[in-house]
């Protein structure tokens, strides 16, 4: 236990200084970065902003009830069920049947086996009905179906808020599910709240639409981005489902900012149609329900790329851009809380943690030395050894520290100079009935080596149970035990030991306190 060989010494040696380096990396300079990566602060640390969301699906039931208008009327025809007075309302549909008394049966078969094959998708664990006066019956969606409903949009809407915010570039923000119908997001250091609660306030429901007084299809009246009243027909001639990409670019003759696009296959497809069959007419382009520019089509654009114009500053021509790239919201969001922290309560959260770590290794130290006198220096250099090695893991992943964080570390330091108790106080054991030294330091690392591994272990698999289910400030406690119980083994198994066996091989011949 005490031999090692040159390999096994530079491998040591090696691991531990190619690790500990990337500690250093947080002490330089912002303006003059080497490598970028450092341990970031997390919103308890370096503050923040602290904000609760909320999806409102009501427009989200509206149109999905919207959708079954269509298969319901299918139902209803392939059954030969005689029906009038069809009426769709926000959450519900109502409407009169003629033979109801075979309604339930055949619509919603409590068999679970419905005549016609089709309407397995529309049993009443989604769909749900009430029978009123007059034959008349109202459809609507079950509790099950608003469920399935309101998680849908809520995991959508979740990879959108995280798109968008990446592509802000805040570092390490948290966003978590919270209940049925909430969103937390946590952005440390964010300068411009604002910015974000409008970014992730639109839903971004991009299309393309005719000015055209024509009412075939329906028409809406609103407002363009110069005042202008236009007539909109409802009609779509292209979504925002059909973009790939949109950057911010500027205009070379006017010099003003704008945002280019570009369509995928099917939307270059209806995209040049429409332009060539409307040469000479205005493409309204709608944004959330008001115009943000409405262009004449000069000529047909069957590339696949356009442009949008609408008098933006560069920073609104960006925020766009990073709109349409994340894709829409599938119903819109509310702000129903939200707190700033100060980098005061940062800066004196880090100087609590800072003290209590510097206080608490201290004593740690003063303790081995009095304890262990030369082995004390040994378990010493091992845990110091032992703090750059952690540090320079979560640099290398970029962890958020937090103050549980700081907490992780300080037990670090406690949990550090246990192995290298329990291996010293084996050896006081070994050396009243062994009379070689050398043969009682290598029998007690061995003895040790089972009771150290079997404390550590569990308790780094309480860490990986706190890291798989915890959450925020849970996993940042998670990742700074386990990472500090993996550089403890390694110091005091091998840094430790081979400092260890440099005193023992070169006091062979005397007399060794421990």
């Amino acid at each position: 236990m005490l031999n090692f060989s040159k390999i096994n010494i530079l491998s040591i040696y090696l691991i531990f200084f190619l690790i500990s380096i990337f500690s250093v990396l947080n002490l330089q300079d912002q303006d003059n970065l080497i490598i970028d990566k450092k341990v970031n602060l997390g919103l308890d640390l370096q503050g923040g902003s602290y904000l609760l969301l909320e999806i409102n699906s009501d427009s989200l039931v509206e149109e999905k009830l919207q959708s079954k208008v269509i298969p319901l009327k299918k139902i209803f025809k392939d059954n030969e069920f005689n029906y009038s007075d069809f009426k769709i309302n926000k959450n519900f549909i109502t409407l009169k049947i003629d033979n109801i008394e075979n309604f339930e049966f055949i619509f919603f078969s409590k068999k679970n086996n419905p005549v016609n094959p089709y309407i397995d998708n529309y049993r009443s664990f989604e769909l749900d009905y009430e029978e009123l006066e007059n034959n008349y019956i109202k459809i609507s969606f079950s509790k099950f179906g608003l469920l399935t409903i309101n998680n849908s949009a809520l995991k959508q809407s979740i990879e959108i808020v995280r798109r968008r915010i990446d592509d802000v570039g805040t570092k390490e923000p948290t966003i978590l599910q919270r209940g049925e119908k909430r969103i937390l997001v946590e952005l440390p250091g964010l300068k411009d709240p604002e910015r974000i609660k409008n970014l992730l306030g639109k839903t971004a429901q991009l299309n393309f639409r005719l000015v055209s007084e024509n009412s075939e299809f329906g028409i809406d009246e609103l407002i363009s981005d110069t005042g202008e009243k236009l007539k909109i027909s409802k009609r779509i001639v292209m979504s925002g489902e059909n973009l790939i990409d949109a950057q911010p670019s500027i205009q070379n003759q006017q010099n003003e900012p704008t945002v280019s696009f570009t369509l995928d296959r099917l939307g270059a497809q209806k995209f040049g149609r429409a332009t060539t069959d409307n040469v000479g007419k205005r493409l309204a382009i709608v944004l959330d329900g008001n115009i943000i520019s409405a262009p004449n089509i000069n000529e047909p654009i069957t590339s696949g790329n356009g442009m949008i114009s609408g008098n933006f500053t560069f920073q609104e021509a960006t925020d766009l851009a990073l709109l349409l790239r994340s894709g829409a919201l599938p119903t819109p969001l509310n702000v129903v809380e939200e707190r700033s922290v100060g980098p005061d309560l940062g800066e004196d959260s880090i100087k609590s943690g800072v003290t209590s770590l510097i206080v608490g290794f201290i004593l740690v130290i003063l303790f081995m030395f009095y304890k262990y006198k030369i082995f004390g220096l040994v378990a010493n250099t091992a845990l110091v050894a032992n703090l750059l090695m952690l540090v320079g893991f979560l640099t290398i992943l970029e962890a958020t520290l937090t103050l549980p964080g700081i907490a992780g570390i300080i037990l670090t330091v406690g949990m550090a100079v246990d192995a290298n108790v329990l291996i010293f106080e084996r050896i006081k054991e070994e050396l009243k009935t062994e009379k070689s030294i050398i043969h009682a330091f290598d029998t007690g690392y061995s003895k040790a080596k089972i009771t150290v591994l079997d404390a550590n272990i569990t308790t780094l698999i309480a860490a990986i149970i706190l890291f798989a289910f915890g959450s925020g400030p849970v996993k940042g406690f998670a990742i700074t035990l386990g990472i500090g119980i993996i550089t403890t083994l390694f110091t005091a198994y091998f840094l430790a030991r081979h400092l260890s066996s440099i005193i023992v091989l070169r006091n062979s011949n005397k007399e060794i306190n421990i």
